[in-house]
């Protein structure tokens, strides 16, 4: 039985199967957005995984005994089981078939390894930053390690909280597995205002390097509020942007270097890197219906618009009605929230 598909052939039939991070990606894919190369691996491999280590019932037992609202007994139950699945053995057939995939994917090459729950970025909720993505992932075995952890983190204290909310009582997660891109810029953008929730505009926040110092709080991002009509910039908050992070040198995971100085002060994004974002800002939310936010990432040393991969869309949710009062969230808190609280480099 297979557990792995290439990303381009997934559509969001397959959410079930492949959670809604990696079927959200193959239908980007499908409306020609470029997106990294990569693969899924789904839910099964999860079950394999929970149920040849036997875990199942001590999962079980574990979240029957929490309750939901007691923070002290849903730490306790998250620590037991993200330990007893931290040391359980990934499937030999899982692994090999992890493997065989990422192989096709280059010699050792550097991948993202994103975790896709089941109910991920759908219209209804939101699981961003609730689990695992880990960055500039190198070697078959790293990357099954990887793909245990973004498991593991199914049971993170507000993932379990969510879910408990939510009602949702199956717990599953698929793997999103793809090429890195080597940002010399990465952001987030929305395809509306979020804050006022003004369609007309495309709402664009950017950094030096991976988004991780910005899911950090170690910067405050670039921000643009640009209009979809004229393409003409109509806002733009240029920040101090002293850290970024850059895959090592060494060639495993990614490092924290100190932004050049004549670079802290300078607007990453140009008007031909805000021209192709709005582009592709408004080719994700036509294909899609509605209003997203879309991760992207722009490759160091390539030429615009080929430079530019998205890497991640979800809807936007909760957006304020037209005459409402702005909402007491901060743009910083959404931006923080579209990236991701999860993302983490690997050594």
């Amino acid at each position: 039985m297979s557990v792995t598909r290439s990303l381009d052939e997934l559509r969001q039939a397959d959410a079930a199967a492949f959670g809604g991070k990696s079927s959200t990606l193959g239908e980007l894919i499908a409306a020609g957005i470029p997106v990294p190369p990569g693969f899924a691996v789904s839910t099964t491999a999860f079950r394999a995984f929970v149920a040849e280590a036997g875990l199942d019932g001590m999962i079980a037992a574990e979240l029957g005994r929490m309750a939901p609202d007691d923070v002290d007994s849903v730490g306790a139950a998250s620590h037991a089981i993200s330990q007893a699945m931290r040391f359980a053995p990934v499937p030999d057939a899982v692994r090999d078939e992890i493997g065989g995939r990422y192989a096709e994917l280059g010699d050792d090459v550097p991948v993202a390894v994103r975790s896709s729950a089941l109910g991920e970025d759908s219209q209804d909720a939101t699981y961003a930053g609730q689990q695992e993505t880990y960055l500039w992932v190198r070697g078959a075995d790293h990357v099954c390690d990887a793909v245990r952890d973004c498991w593991v983190s199914l049971y993170s204290p507000p993932a379990i909280t969510y879910r408990a909310r939510l009602g949702a009582a199956d717990a599953a997660m698929g793997v999103a597995v793809q090429l890195m891109v080597d940002a010399e810029v990465s952001g987030v953008m929305f395809t509306c205002n979020p804050v006022s929730g003004d369609p007309s505009m495309v709402a664009v926040n950017a950094s030096w390097g991976l988004g991780l110092a910005v899911v950090g709080g170690e910067v405050t991002p670039d921000d643009y509020l640009v209009s979809k009509v004229t393409k003409e910039v109509v806002r733009e908050h240029v920040h101090p942007k002293e850290v970024e992070y850059v895959p090592d040198a060494a060639g495993r995971g990614a490092v924290r270097v100190d932004v050049s100085a004549e670079r802290r002060s300078v607007a990453c994004l140009g008007p031909a890197a805000i021209e192709a974002l709005v582009d592709v800002a408004g080719r994700v939310e036509t294909y899609f219906g509605s209003h997203q936010d879309v991760e992207w990432a722009v490759a160091r040393g390539g030429e615009l618009p080929g430079s530019l991969f998205v890497v991640q869309s979800r809807p936007v949710t909760a957006l304020p009605r037209r005459g409402d009062p702005p909402p007491a969230t901060s743009a910083m808190a959404l931006v923080m929230s579209a990236f991701g609280a999860g993302e983490k480099k690997r050594n």
